[in-house]
């Protein structure tokens, strides 16, 4: 392998960046700051391998499936998911959470937690275009909040990704958006005294709106996504809006394409012609065909 492998699309600030490490596994990492009007190209060589659990390499170095979000083999998945927050194998957890509600398109708002020292990066991550935090408290008490909006209200903690994808596309207004995420809060705060958990102090409404981050405003309408990698693949374009784990690339010949880089993780890639378009397996946007592993 002589390539870099991506680790995928991060959101440490409001700038999103994509994560490399040597297909080979020498030598240290790196970053790329994305800035949205760059031209972007790769093309993928070999076979798509098991990127490994919590920093530690596949002890196989299986090969994986292209459409897979996860880029793990079974073993390494069991590994990644036993260590997870989202596992509650970790009850006595000291660290501070945060309980937010997060608002994805008309009528798509789910409940989630995340620790408090990561601010609003994993909002980011998951694609929120507003958010608004609920409350704070330890892990056991942010966790039975969540588990309260979602017997009392109705609330989801996971909306299929793909879902979230299409709504991009026809966004209301910022005041709407802030005024149904607003409306749930109002909801949930009422639940005070009926079951909310009192090691959880709420914290006050305040929308949090990503589409000028995210740079879906002039982004365009999205045609396509791509919906797996293959040896000898080209993915390349103008960058023009970025959400979640999403690029939103505006290609020569194929409209705004969406890449998922979840998918590109585990590839060798090498660089390729910005103007060369697409030349992996796409669908419809909305139309599904990619695992949807991000809540």
């Amino acid at each position: 392998m002589s390539g870099w492998w991506c680790t995928g699309l991060r959101w440490p600030d409001v700038e999103p960046v994509l994560g490399w490490e040597r297909g080979d596994g020498t030598g240290p990492g790196r970053v790329s700051v994305l800035a949205y009007g760059r031209e972007l190209g790769f093309r993928a060589e070999g076979e798509r391998h098991c990127t490994g659990a919590r920093g530690n390499p596949c002890p196989v170095g299986a090969v994986v499936p292209v459409r897979s979000t996860g880029a793990r083999c079974a073993e390494c998945a069991r590994l990644d998911r036993a260590h997870s927050v989202a596992a509650d194998t970790i009850a006595d957890d000291p660290r501070t959470y945060r309980v937010y509600l997060a608002w994805f398109g008309p009528g798509m708002v789910k409940v989630g937690i995340t620790g408090e020292a990561r601010g609003a990066a994993r909002l980011r991550e998951q694609g929120a275009v507003v958010f608004s935090w609920l409350g704070r408290g330890p892990l056991m008490a942010a966790r039975r909040t969540e588990e309260l909006l979602r017997s009392a209200l109705g609330v989801p903690d996971r909306i299929p990704y793909a879902r979230k994808r299409a709504a991009r596309d026809a966004l209301p207004c910022e005041a709407e958006r802030a005024a149904e995420i607003e409306g749930l809060y109002r909801r949930a705060a009422a639940l005070e005294g009926a079951g909310w958990p009192e090691a959880l102090e709420r914290l006050p409404f305040a929308a949090v709106d990503h589409a000028g981050v995210f740079g879906l405003a002039g982004a365009g309408p999205s045609a396509r996504a791509v919906t797996g990698l293959v040896d000898g693949g080209v993915v390349a374009g103008r960058l023009v809006a970025a959400a979640g784990p999403d690029l939103h690339l505006e290609t020569p010949d194929a409209g705004i394409v969406v890449l998922d880089t979840r998918l590109v993780t585990g590839w060798d890639l090498v660089g390729a012609d910005p103007r060369a378009g697409v030349s992996v397996p796409v669908v419809a946007v909305g139309g599904g065909g990619v695992q949807d592993g991000l809540f």
